[in-house]
């Protein structure tokens, strides 16, 4: 077994809670084992910090697994598993939610969303990668799944010295999977779609415009799939309007607008900051705006950038509200930390010379719980503003 003798102080933040190790905070490393093995970390002055896997070609060169003595072997991710998905059972989810949050859930590095009666599964670092098969035996105990893809297919890996992958890997199936999201039925494409297959995160945010949209002109910008759409729709909204670049999405908005019989979905494929400009050209007004966009910055280099790039599709947005009318605002960005996203929100305002109150302040929902002490997962956050 690897031992990892941290640098003088650095075991500060790891003991607040934070689960990675990274290579610059290590001392020394004495012993030898195979990469993705379990490794023992101690502070500079012997004390045990816990145990994790290791990994020298990342960054990241430990992820805590423990912080006791707790034998690492299959029970203990049998427990974890399960104890992640009672979690999930017992605040009410059924169809569709994540049921494994990587650090948050105390397994570093796996991703587990259920859809229907399948699951889709990122292993996100050597340690969960070498486990798979074990991990994928013990998926299929607990939930008996039709079938299991992967969408190990993010750049994360490369970091990891990892091959991207995606692909079925238990059972022969249709990766077009149906599912029913807040009472509404619709498709999941597990091998194309974003994520594992669709943004889950946002689920109860969606169902949350059942306070705003009731008889009102909605405006779906960066609509994906389309699920605020239905939401707004099937809370009794007069009209929306669903837009994005995306033309596979918009055919998936009104394939999901048929199967759930709406016929007040008008979809647009557009950019949509140039759509948003001819609104304003065409003095179109709404009272009910969504802006779910991209992570506009993906990393700390970037984050001026894409500080500007959320104030202007946020200032476009709000000269487009009649009065009263509400702005549901988003960034999926870890890098755009909830005080920058308050700030852009309200330099936004000023900019736009509107007044403007917030109702809400939410975040991803409860099946993405975040681990207190690694801010990295607290990612999603929204923002319910009112033109007043």
């Amino acid at each position: 077994m690897y031992k990892l003798t941290l640098k003088k102080g650095e075991e500060k933040r790891i003991l607040a809670g934070h689960p990675w190790v990274y290579a610059n905070e290590v001392q020394k490393i004495e012993g030898h084992d195979i990469q993705g093995s379990i490794a023992r970390v101690e502070a500079y002055d012997g004390r045990f910090i816990g145990y994790g896997y290791i990994n020298h070609a990342s960054k990241i060169i430990v992820r805590i697994l423990t912080r006791d003595e707790t034998p690492i072997d299959r029970s203990l991710f049998y427990n974890r598993i399960k104890e992640s998905n009672d979690y999930r059972l017992s605040l009410g989810y059924s169809d569709n939610y994540r049921v494994v949050f990587g650090e948050s859930d105390l397994l570093p590095a796996l991703i587990v969303d259920k859809y229907g009666d399948y699951l889709s599964v990122q292993f996100l670092a050597l340690g969960m990668e070498v486990r798979k098969q074990m991990i994928i035996d013990i998926l299929v105990e607990i939930f008996n799944p039709k079938g299991i893809y992967e969408r190990s297919d993010v750049s994360v890996r490369e970091k990891e010295g990892l091959p991207l992958f995606k692909g079925p890997i238990y059972g022969d199936f249709n990766p077009q999977v149906e599912i029913v999201e807040n009472g509404l039925k619709m498709i999941v494409d597990l091998e194309n779609g974003q994520k594992t297959g669709y943004f889950l995160d946002q689920k109860e945010n969606r169902d949350n415009l059942k306070y705003y949209v009731k008889q009102k002109e909605v405006l779906d910008c960066f609509c994906n799939v389309g699920g605020f759409s239905l939401c707004a729709s099937k809370y009794g909204a007069k009209s929306v309007t669903a837009v994005d670049i995306s033309e596979l999405a918009i055919k998936s908005v009104e394939l999901h607008a048929k199967m759930n019989n709406f016929t007040n979905i008008e979809t647009i494929t557009a950019d949509v900051f140039e759509q948003l400009r001819n609104f304003k050209r065409d003095k179109k007004m709404f009272d009910v705006i969504i802006l779910d966009p991209p992570a506009f910055t993906k990393s700390k280099d970037t984050v001026k950038a894409g500080y500007r790039g959320y104030m202007d599709i946020n200032i476009a947005a709000l000269k487009l509200l009649r009065k009263n009318g509400y702005l549901i605002t988003c960034s999926c960005s870890q890098h755009l930390t909830l005080n920058l996203f308050l700030d852009m929100i309200k330099d936004s305002i000023v900019e736009a010379k509107v007044t403007a109150r917030m109702i809400e302040l939410r975040g991803q929902g409860k099946d993405h719980a975040t681990l207190v002490g690694a801010d990295e997962a607290l990612y999603l956050k929204v923002a319910v503003l009112q033109i007043i």
